[in-house]
């Protein structure tokens, strides 16, 4: 079973392409007999990614690479075009493209600007510029945007990350109810939130596989099934997290504002048995 927009003959667009979770998809796609377009930014990734994926597609005129900076709204423009130009509609839209964190709140106000510009922005543009014609089309598509964990519970240390991935899954369930009340339109949104992924990112610090880490195509065969399902919120675990905690952590986070407790009680030395306790409760039900 697979989401109808995943279907051979049909094209897909993936941003952050060249690596990680985004060439993951790409190969995964290709293999399903998608079209498949990849953009990203780094101009040699891109040409080797390319030739990885039409290793994997029915013909090689199925894969083009457009080198693009998503926070640009001009390089999401001519992405559309190029899309469109080769492979005539769009069936699928991954908005995956991605930077590392490393915005502390009194941190560089460049590297704030730039976070917010790929992970953030890269995602509105891509929305903006993609979704109007996808819905002209008329038949089933899908718009996958990426998003972190860190966007909902958000950990100290990290907070221009912790904002982009948190303003991406505000966009999206906003395009969600936009999608569903638009009538006759046959588009779902989804919110992809991976677990610990052995990517790019993840190399800057390792070159070995940590044990807790999933493989990208084990993100991308989770976040199919899912679609398939029909799910919006993409939960991935990993080798170390399951879903159950994840869900305790989330709702700890919520209850902050119920309870009215101090913001990011999780780290609050005052909460932190409170929150073990919380937790083991959880886990033993």
């Amino acid at each position: 079973m697979t989401h109808p927009a995943v279907s051979s003959g049909r094209a897909a667009v993936i941003t952050g392409g060249a690596s990680g979770i985004g060439l993951a998809a790409a190969v995964k796609l290709a293999g399903l007999g998608m079209k498949v377009c990849i953009a990203d930014i780094d101009a040699l990734a891109l040409e080797s990614a390319a030739t990885t994926i039409a290793s994997h597609a029915r013909h090689d005129s199925d894969v083009i690479a457009v080198a693009a900076d998503v926070s640009r709204i001009e390089d999401v423009q001519v992405l559309k075009d190029r899309a469109f130009s080769a492979f005539g509609d769009v069936a699928v839209l991954m908005n995956n493209a991605g930077t590392e964190g490393g915005g502390q709140l009194f941190g560089d106000h460049a590297r704030w600007q730039r976070i917010l510009g790929v992970n953030l922005w890269g995602v509105i543009n891509g929305v903006q510029t993609f979704v109007p014609e996808m819905i002209k089309q008329g038949n089933s598509c899908a718009i996958i945007n990426t998003g972190s964990k860190q966007g909902i519970t958000c950990p100290p240390g990290d907070t221009a990350y912790n904002v982009s991935k948190a303003g991406i899954k505000v966009t999206t369930e906003a395009l969600a109810h936009e999608l569903r009340n638009i009538g006759g339109c046959r588009i779902t949104a989804h919110l992809l939130i991976p677990g610990f992924t052995f990517t790019g990112l993840t190399r800057v610090h390792t070159q070995s596989k940590p044990d807790a880490a999933w493989m990208p195509e084990q993100v991308v065969d989770f976040m199919l099934e899912s679609m398939a399902r029909g799910d919006f919120y993409i939960l991935c675990p990993d080798n170390a997290v399951p879903r159950e905690i994840d869900e305790l952590r989330m709702r700890w986070a919520m209850d902050d504002i119920i309870e009215n407790r101090p913001p990011l009680s999780r780290w609050h030395p005052d909460y932190k048995s409170a929150f073990e306790d919380f937790l083991k409760e959880g886990l033993s039900k």
